[in-house]
């Protein structure tokens, strides 16, 4: 381990889902209150901190390279690995050379004071903390999974679910609030496994609290009751849902020891659709599953092509030690998984142009995030299309209605702002 002198500023990576976003968001918060100067990672921080992520061999490939290179960066920096991949395989990361510091999930959250503890590095409190004004803020109200899908490896890095204290969330969220967030997202391994039940714990921050906009992470169909849907009568909850398909066929659902079929995910699909008008849909599919026919990826096609999603997350299956697909026959080749991602991504794009062109000519209600460039706007409609406008004044952070006239670029609208 080298010896390191007092650092006083400090970057932060964040690869995978939105539940290692929270953890990053409030690990970034606590080292810029203890008065660490957060930078991004292309400025040679003098503490890099890289949240990993191991669903894939992508993902597991990506660290390394984003570890490598933090330290080509600065080769004096302190390089820490964490997050699942840290915790799937802690011996491989840290025979990673950029690396000096191997954490896993749990102690992620205690890093500043593991550095402590090591008298490894302190801030230089002249710096002060530099807190950067976002519009949207994640929050995490629920970690582990005990589905343990044939092909998944996050209960193996994650451990058995787990909820955080419902009052503990709703003070998040009112601390979220008081920091000037417009929007919430509510995230976690598997939220709709929330106990002591997800829909009170959505109808206690709605009623507590004076968030704007609350948006909530991936759900499972089988977990969307008709009581947890009533809650969008409430204006602020986003109308946008995540629902992981993984395959359209349902012999292959079986394989992947999903708890649902077709036929489920079609009837809770059109209860959202009948309750929530606008609502986008959003959705992830994997190809080449171990011994996935040709049949069974054509019958995932064409399911998919029927159900009209906003957007198709597309990703060939990626063999993980330990899972039970990883010993199961019937391999699919390289070549036939890439073909079979090829085919679903164009479909992707084709539903993601149908779904945004029904709302051009319509006026909604926009969270701008940031200026793009000069004199040109981003954010993001309730239902997640994410929409460019002009304007000469600042609209960072202002929820503001725009009429969406045009396309700006393959999957996003241009605006005309209203008043």
């Amino acid at each position: 381990m080298r010896n390191r002198k007092k650092s006083a500023t400090v970057a932060l990576e964040t690869l995978g889902c939105k539940l290692n976003q929270a953890e990053s968001e409030s690990l970034a918060r606590k080292f810029a209150e203890a008065g660490y100067r957060l930078v991004h990672p292309s400025d040679g921080a003098d503490i890099y901190i890289l949240n990993t992520c191991t669903v894939t061999h992508i993902g597991d490939r990506k660290s390394r390279h984003l570890l490598r290179l933090a330290r080509r960066i600065n080769p004096k920096a302190l390089v820490i690995a964490t997050g699942c991949y840290a915790e799937r395989a802690p011996e491989e990361l840290a025979r990673v050379e950029a690396v000096d510091m191997v954490l896993g999930n749990e102690e992620k959250a205690h890093l500043l004071q593991v550095l402590g503890c090591k008298g490894m590095a302190s801030p230089a409190s002249a710096l002060g903390p530099s807190p950067v004004l976002r519009t949207r803020s994640v929050v995490k109200i629920q970690n582990g999974c005990n589905q343990f899908c044939s092909y998944c490896i996050v209960p193996m890095v994650r451990g058995q679910e787990r909820s955080l204290p419902a009052g503990e969330v709703v003070d998040e969220v009112k601390a979220r609030v008081g920091m000037g967030y417009r929007e919430v997202v509510l995230t976690g391994t598997q939220i709709g496994a929330y106990r002591p039940s997800l829909e009170l714990l959505v109808q206690r921050i709605l009623a507590e609290t004076d968030v704007v906009r609350l948006r909530l992470s991936s759900l499972q169909p089988q977990e969307l009751t008709p009581e947890l849907i009533a809650l969008w009568a409430d204006e602020r909850l986003c109308p946008h849902l995540h629902l992981p398909l993984q395959s359209g066929s349902d012999p292959v659902l079986r394989r992947m020891r999903r708890r649902y079929s077709l036929a489920d995910y079609e009837r809770a699909v059109a209860m959202v659709r009948e309750a929530i008008p606008d609502i986008a849909l959003t959705t992830d599919i994997m190809v080449g599953f171990p011994g996935e026919t040709d049949q069974e990826s054509e019958e995932s096609y064409h399911f998919c092509q029927g159900m009209g999603f906003a957007n198709i997350h597309v990703f060939p299956y990626s063999e993980r030690p330990g899972t039970l697909a990883a010993e199961m026959p019937g391999k699919v080749g390289e070549r036939v998984k890439k073909e079979r991602s090829e085919r679903m991504l164009e479909l992707a794009r084709e539903a993601a142009l149908r779904f945004r062109e029904q709302f051009l000519g319509r006026t909604m209600t926009v969270l701008w995030e940031k200026e793009a460039q000069q004199g040109v706007w981003v954010g993001l409609t309730d239902n997640h299309i994410r929409v460019f406008a002009q304007s000469s004044e600042p609209l960072r952070n202002r929820l503001v209605e725009a009429k969406l006239v045009g396309w700006h670029s393959l999957f996003d609208l241009w605006a005309d702002l209203v008043n």
